[in-house]
């Protein structure tokens, strides 16, 4: 299928079709499937890795080995939006800084932070629920980028994030839903449904945010959400997931 394999090489370094700019939005789709493939692939990791590693250096690799994965597409993101958003006065000045590929002093220091944040989360998870949150945390960050595209408009006339919008409807955005919410809940049960709302609201509060910084979205936006949202199904993942596990649904 075309478009999960336009999705598979714009979020992975797994080359299974060109990287183009063309219409882009039904791949959307896909995005937490996507997400759900690289969340497998850090839960065998982390299986193998554990039988010969502590677990500081697991967390290490397994940090790194998501950004190699992605080739850090989205912490690249984050850092643009770190300088542009904190570092601009008004939202053309924003919008400018956001187009800089230089790296200023609030993109060194949030990225410092997110890797920080991740490396503690990440070594935090219990055995209990470590292979499942392992593998939703990434699929569901990517549910919350799809929300963001699918609520919120593109504050440019061009740029990378408007391939998405070229060939979207209601209908990937549906399947996206359902892809995340699914997986949540076979992986977590009702802790997975907590996880899965708490990074749609993230997302959609960022979003919002944005809008009113930006006029809209951008592909650094975009990859801003994508690590905002992983950090904080972590959190949840840590806080909230091991009290419901066991508790009933109703």
């Amino acid at each position: 299928m075309r478009s999960l394999r336009l999705a598979i090489s714009f979020l992975t370094v797994i080359p299974v079709a060109p990287r183009d700019t063309g219409p882009m939005g039904p791949a959307r789709a896909y995005f937490p499937l996507v997400g759900l493939g690289l969340g497998g692939i850090l839960a065998g990791l982390d299986l193998a890795a554990r039988q010969v590693l502590p677990m500081p250096a697991v967390g290490a690799l397994l940090v790194a080995a998501l950004l190699a994965l992605t080739r850090a597409i989205h912490t690249e993101g984050f850092l643009d939006t770190c300088d542009g958003v904190l570092g601009g006065r008004d939202r053309a000045a924003r919008l400018e800084i956001l187009r800089d590929s230089r790296v200023g002093a609030f993109a060194v220091v949030g990225g410092a932070c997110l890797v920080l944040l991740k490396w503690t989360l990440v070594i935090g998870i219990p055995d209990a629920e470590r292979t499942s949150l392992l593998v939703l945390f990434p699929c569901l960050s990517r549910w919350g980028m799809v929300a963001t595209m699918g609520v919120f408009p593109y504050a440019r006339a061009q740029g990378l994030g408007t391939a998405f919008q070229s060939g979207a409807n209601w209908r990937q955005l549906v399947i996206a839903l359902a892809t995340a919410v699914l997986a949540g809940w076979l992986l977590l049960g009702s802790a997975g449904l907590v996880l899965f709302a708490g990074a749609t609201v993230v997302a959609l509060v960022l979003g919002w945010w944005f809008r009113r910084l930006l006029g809209g979205m951008t592909g650094d936006t975009y990859g801003a959400t994508n690590e905002v949202a992983e950090v904080a199904v972590l959190v949840l993942g840590l806080s909230v997931a091991p009290a419901l596990i066991d508790a009933p649904f109703w």
